[in-house]
């Protein structure tokens, strides 16, 4: 078998990487939906991959892995390695996690980071009436990851939330960074007081807090989150788009903190997670298969945090239904410092049209069945998804 053609079309918001091959069989994959300016770095790597074997992920993968960089930069490479994951699966009639070395569970647990309700505002009380809808939620998650602060427009609608001023940018991600005032410390512990109030200890609560915070409020936040027993406060020196790691800090915060402190969607490459394992500068981490280097790069991050004591809750909030799939085939096979992914979901809805294989409903209890399909357990459905295309993308199923 052969690679003959690497294609990419936007469908919806999402880059989507079709790899085809001269047997007939085709791989698919899917970057976040924030990243529709991918396609021509996707289509780059083209060269390198007319002519290889695709069913040989790793030999593929050295040839463009080094193409890559931090978030956004890596996801081109990571949609390719996924893909490749789809085809070799459907080329063995087998699904991924057997590639993978076979699933461990068969039913994988997922946090909702990404069914949003508009807020009423800023205050405690609104932030308890988000978490009980959260709650009410028929997929009946029992973990929540919440944004605040730095990660939330609390840095602009509360006032004096920071000695600071907000930074205008047209770009998702943009870092607003400074020294947090004492009201704002207050006002943002007051809120998770609120949710707390609400959850109790029936779900776990999770924060988004940046990236943005200075070390001593980092420090003076984590302590006086103490009582409320959070499961992670997520990215608060560095994370999301930041091109660096910063272990040495993270470090001096988690020696710090008895909350346990999550980073890493942003990390490309296992080598960059080096550092923040070895000197244990943190106690999860949360790497983003469309962003760290594929599926493969994620579980070998993954079992080598469990060999230091650090535990993982993979990141994927955009990564839509292809995303999905591929974030259940890989949590399936993840040691038990596994805690949960990041659940996503259809974006924009009609993406639940055009896709099969996928249970019925998706998630139960908070948990998703892991399917025996072959590839990654999901197809597109040529016939409905090519009314989604664009005049450039008319080719891309032929």
């Amino acid at each position: 078998m052969k690679i003959v053609d690497l294609k990419c079309a936007i469908i919806g918001k999402s880059p989507v990487v079709r790899i085809v091959t001269d047997e007939g069989i085709s791989g698919y994959a899917q970057a976040e939906t924030w990243k529709h300016y991918l396609k021509p770095h996707i289509l780059a790597l083209r060269e390198a991959l007319v002519g290889e074997d695709p069913t040989l992920v790793e030999r593929v993968m050295l040839k463009i892995r080094q193409r890559g960089g931090f978030k956004p930069w890596g996801a081109a490479v990571s949609a390719v390695e996924m893909a490749l994951w789809d085809l070799a699966g459907k080329a063995a009639g087998l699904p991924v996690h057997k590639l993978l070395g076979g699933k461990v569970r068969d039913k994988v647990r997922v946090y909702n980071g990404s069914i949003r309700f508009p807020l009423a505002g800023h205050r405690p009380e609104d932030y308890a009436d988000d978490m009980r809808r959260m709650m009410a939620l028929p997929e009946g998650f029992t973990i929540f990851k919440q944004p605040i602060g730095f990660h939330s427009p609390m840095k602009r609608e509360v006032p004096n939330f920071y000695y600071g001023e907000p930074n205008a940018s047209p770009f998702h991600g943009a870092l607003d960074r400074g020294p947090v005032t004492e009201k704002g410390l207050r006002h943002l512990v007051d809120c998770v007081a609120a949710m707390k109030e609400v959850a109790g200890s029936t779900v776990g609560l999770a924060l988004d807090c940046g990236p943005g915070w200075m070390l001593g409020d980092a420090i003076r936040l984590s302590r006086m989150l103490e009582p409320f027993n959070l499961l992670w406060i997520e990215d608060v020196l560095s994370g999301d788009y930041t091109p660096w790691v910063n272990a040495g800090v993270y470090r001096e915060l988690t020696r710090a903190s008895v909350t346990p402190i999550h980073t890493g969607e942003q990390i490309y490459l296992r080598q960059n997670f080096k550092e923040l394992i070895e000197t244990h500068a943190v106690h999860v981490i949360g790497p983003d298969p469309a962003d760290v280097g594929g599926i493969a790069e994620l579980k070998w991050i993954a079992e080598f945090a469990d060999l230091h004591g650090i535990t993982i809750a993979p990141h994927g909030t955009a990564n839509g239904l292809l995303g999905l799939a591929a974030l259940i085939q890989v949590s399936a096979t993840l040691p038990g410092n596994f805690i949960a992914f990041e659940y996503t979901t259809a974006d924009p809805p009609w993406w639940s049209e055009i896709v099969e294989g996928l249970p019925s409903p998706i998630v139960r209890n908070g948990m998703i069945d892991v399917p025996d399909r072959p590839g990654m357990g999901v197809e597109l459905i040529p016939d409905r998804a090519k009314e989604y295309l664009t005049e450039d993308d008319r080719d891309f199923f032929s």
